[in-house]
């Protein structure tokens, strides 16, 4: 049921049908982005990311909450829109009192243009998106020492000296990981350059052809594949994941799409979240 793409070092497992459900698991990352869906083997994970609050984003809270709370594990912490954590925290105490027990989060309101650590060696930091309700996308990027070029070649010894002695030989620098931007227009793409740059990208591509103009996939907050051909010199991602496509299309479909519409730079970049075969999972 579940379906489980390589993207460069990255796992990605879940599900992503739009206006179905969204969710997906990226191991490595130890982070969960949307809960459209609730499997048992999400249940673990300990950090979530919610995008905005569409039922097929959000809807399964609840759920992957109750599998949680058999496990007796702490609560994890839920990132979100902070237009949405009050609603978020009122409708899981509702849910609470059908059940019968406390559905505890740790909540972490965001606004566009925030960042905070999700562990030691990882952090993240919140993008604007553009979509019907308040939504967000997520990058998630580590920071390493990098010896400046001044003083590449130096022996170690020498490196070691002058560190001693208290000189700056390093600077520190980003590594762009992965990012995750859906549901929205193209605009939040063009808006942040360094999405481009990213290893992995995991980006919504609703709709795929003339079936629903790029002008009418705006309207409603989503990208088109239009969109994504039209940009193509500026993707230097290692991989690009394609994620939320409408049911309108049959997964053959998509599959049959990408390869007759993308140019060669993003053909070799693309990876369509989606079965080979027929149905859609679920």
């Amino acid at each position: 049921m579940l379906l489980t793409v390589q993207a460069g070092p990255y796992t990605v497992r879940g599900v992503s049908t739009g206006g179905v459900y969204t969710s997906l698991h990226v191991p490595e990352l130890g982070v969960l982005l949307d809960v459209g869906m609730a499997p048992r083997s999400f249940a673990g994970v300990g950090h979530i990311f919610l995008t905005h609050g569409h039922a097929d984003h959000a809807a399964a809270l609840g759920a992957l909450l109750g599998i949680r709370a058999l496990s007796r594990v702490p609560p994890p912490r839920v990132v979100m829109p902070a237009q949405i954590a009050d609603d978020v925290q009122v409708a899981l105490a509702a849910l609470g009192r059908l059940q019968g027990f406390e559905l505890p989060i740790d909540p972490v309101p965001v606004e566009p243009g925030s960042e905070f650590d999700v562990r030691p060696d990882l952090s993240v930091r919140v993008l604007a998106a553009h979509h019907v309700v308040p939504t967000v996308g997520y990058q998630f990027f580590s920071r390493v020492r990098k010896l400046r070029p001044e003083f590449v070649g130096l022996p170690g010894q020498e490196i070691g000296r002058r560190r001693l002695a208290g000189e700056d030989l390093f600077d520190v620098v980003e590594r762009l990981e992965l990012a995750y931007l859906t549901d929205t227009t193209v605009d939040a793409l063009e808006e942040n350059p360094s999405l481009f740059e990213t290893r992995v990208l995991l980006i919504e591509c609703t709709f795929l052809d003339e079936r629903k103009t790029p002008e009418a996939a705006r309207d409603c907050g989503h990208v088109h594949l239009d969109d994504l051909v039209r940009l193509a010199p500026r993707f230097r991602n290692d991989a690009v994941v394609l994620v939320h496509f409408s049911q309108q299309y049959r997964p053959s479909e998509v599959h049959a799409s990408l390869a007759r519409r993308c140019p060669e730079e993003l053909a070799r970049r693309f990876i369509a979240f989606a079965p080979r075969r027929e149905p859609w999972p679920g």
